[in-house]
């Protein structure tokens, strides 16, 4: 893989969590799950890549998420969330994964000017800097509305009624990698001889095992020999505290993935790891561990399975392409391209484009929504709704 190389304070700030890392598969016995690499790569304090100070977002960053790079994105989201407020009766907006904060400021002044400004915009956030980043951005942007936003340590306990929006915040769960070897389940771990890195196998938990018994017996035949992929077990945990906490609302889930037979589909014999680094994407987990980003591919059908068993009913499951379009992306952009000239007339159908088009984040990136105590339409499910595919 060739990338550019981080500079020295990146370095040693690396090598602290390798460290780490390091001696945690020493007091494992010689191995840990890839689980729990991934969990202390992405989540260990002061460390983790979600966790310490680093640039990720925008042109700086490893990656660009659609709000940054278009407002388009997060007008149109709100309008989808306006829809829901006003079928509840007003209420609340709560962020899962807030990024650089440039989701709520788009949506917030988007709101504003529709007249459906929530009671509260709340923002779930694990990283001090980035809470710091997200509170600079509102007041440069939106000082009047700062004293509408909040920010959460821990999930909510008093939202009678919410929209949640969580978008790419699934595929940073921490998965457990497996692979199929004589006809048996084998889980994936890490070891570090020399201090290297590297793939190892392992005997499986009993709860990988289970779960992907299950995945065969949902695609009515056995995944094939030297198959690896992975399975986030902990998904319905997590969603099931996230139930307990929601009253009555919407729950708006946006993230790159497939639907359970095309995820495991038998050439996919590789999985869905990706990881990035300076705008790269590449496949390699052991890169400078804390430097990196590491996620999955969400499989949206463990996604709906996890909601109905915490009481959610699955409300729309459909490609981002056709829910921004039934949402309303189209009145969204045309307001952005009155009275603009040639070249920002293209920049805007750009991101149009790019946004919808299934050859890029239109197919790649779903939605789904999940939700409790919620009757009224939703009109990003107008065009498409896929839940027939789950």
């Amino acid at each position: 893989m060739t990338t550019p190389q981080p500079d020295p304070d990146a370095l040693a700030h690396s090598q602290q969590l390798v460290a780490l890392l390091q001696q945690a598969i020493g007091a494992a016995g010689g191995a840990i799950p890839f689980e729990a690499f991934m969990e202390r790569a992405l989540y260990e304090p002061g460390l983790g890549y979600y966790r310490a100070g680093a640039r990720r977002f925008g042109a700086g960053g490893d990656f660009a998420t659609a709000p940054e790079f278009s407002p388009l994105f997060g007008r149109t989201l709100a309008r989808q969330a306006a829809e829901c407020l006003a079928a509840l009766g007003g209420g609340e907006i709560i962020e899962l994964g807030p990024g650089t904060g440039r989701l709520a400021v788009t949506a917030l002044a988007e709101l504003e000017a529709l007249g459906h400004l929530p009671q509260r915009w709340r923002m779930l956030e694990v990283s001090a800097a980035l809470r710091q980043e997200q509170e600079t951005l509102i007041r440069q942007e939106l000082p009047h509305l700062l004293d509408r936003v909040e920010w959460l340590d821990a999930l909510p306990e008093d939202a009678p009624a919410a929209v949640w929006i969580a978008n790419e915040v699934l595929d940073a769960l921490p998965v457990r990698r497996f692979v199929k070897r004589d006809g048996s389940i084998r889980e994936l771990g890490v070891c570090a001889p020399a201090d290297q890195f590297q793939w190892t196998e392992m005997p499986p938990a009993p709860e990988l095992e289970t779960a992907v018994a299950g995945i065969e017996q949902r695609l009515g035949e056995p995944l094939p020999e030297g198959y690896t992929s992975e399975v986030c077990t902990r998904l319905p945990a997590f969603l099931e505290g996230l139930s307990a906490a929601l009253d009555r609302g919407v729950m708006f889930w946006i993230d790159y993935g497939y639907p359970l037979r095309e995820y495991y589909l038998p050439e996919r014999t590789r999985g869905t790891l990706v990881c990035h680094y300076r705008h790269r994407a590449h496949d390699d987990p052991f890169f400078h561990p804390g430097l990196q980003d590491i996620t999955a591919f969400v499989d949206f059908t463990a996604v709906a399975d996890a909601g109905l068993a915490a009481g959610l009913e699955v409300l729309g499951y459909t490609a981002q392409g056709p829910f921004l379009i039934g949402a309303g992306l189209a009145e969204c952009a045309e307001a952005a391209m009155a009275g603009a000239g040639e070249a920002e007339h293209v920049a805007w159908a750009n991101q149009v484009h790019r946004l919808t088009h299934p050859g890029d984040m239109g197919e790649r990136f779903k939605v789904m929504a999940l939700g409790r105590g919620y009757e009224a339409p939703l009109s990003g499910f107008a065009l498409a709704d896929r839940r027939g595919t789950l």
